[in-house]
């Protein structure tokens, strides 16, 4: 989801065996802007989903924020620069806290895409229709297109009223 737009700009229905980290690469195929993040939830913890994040667009590098299991342990040991993010992200909440690595990343932005979803089931519905495979991810892509064009016709305009 495009956090500033509120649109759509990939969605993908996997069958039941797949997991989350591994739709990653199949999610970034139809995004040809540059991405500036990538936010995800601990589902999608791993070296596997940065490095595919990075080989997706190298230059400038999306800044990745993924929060990294409780068990999660560092890969490199060596200084700063040589880490990954990943591996920065883990020693972060150790010296700190969760919710102080929460506040440094702006992890919190992702309620935006989880607002999405509760947008998606509210309008299109809880369930889908289709019964096949196929067809169920048609009417996914359909569903998120008509979404998008419902966004850009009237984005709500929320202000904070003290």
């Amino acid at each position: 989801m495009d956090t500033g737009t509120g649109e759509i700009v990939s969605c993908l229905l996997p069958d039941n065996a797949a997991g989350n980290a591994g739709q990653v690469p199949a999610l970034l195929v139809p995004i040809e802007d540059e991405i500036a993040s990538v936010m995800a939830d601990g589902a999608h913890d791993g070296e596997p989903v940065y490095q595919a994040i990075a080989s997706h667009q190298r230059d400038p590098p999306p800044d990745v924020v993924v929060p990294p299991r409780a068990s999660a342990v560092p890969t490199s040991t060596e200084n700063a620069e040589a880490q990954s993010r990943r591996d920065r992200h883990i020693w972060l909440i150790a010296e700190q806290d969760r919710m102080a690595w929460q506040k440094a990343t702006g992890y919190g932005r992702r309620s935006l895409a989880e607002n999405a979803v509760g947008r998606y089931k509210a309008i299109i519905g809880p369930k889908l229709r289709a019964r096949l495979l196929p067809a169920q991810r048609g009417e996914v892509a359909m569903a998120a297109a008509v979404l998008n064009r419902m966004i850009r016709a009237a984005k709500p305009v929320s202000t904070r009223v003290a």
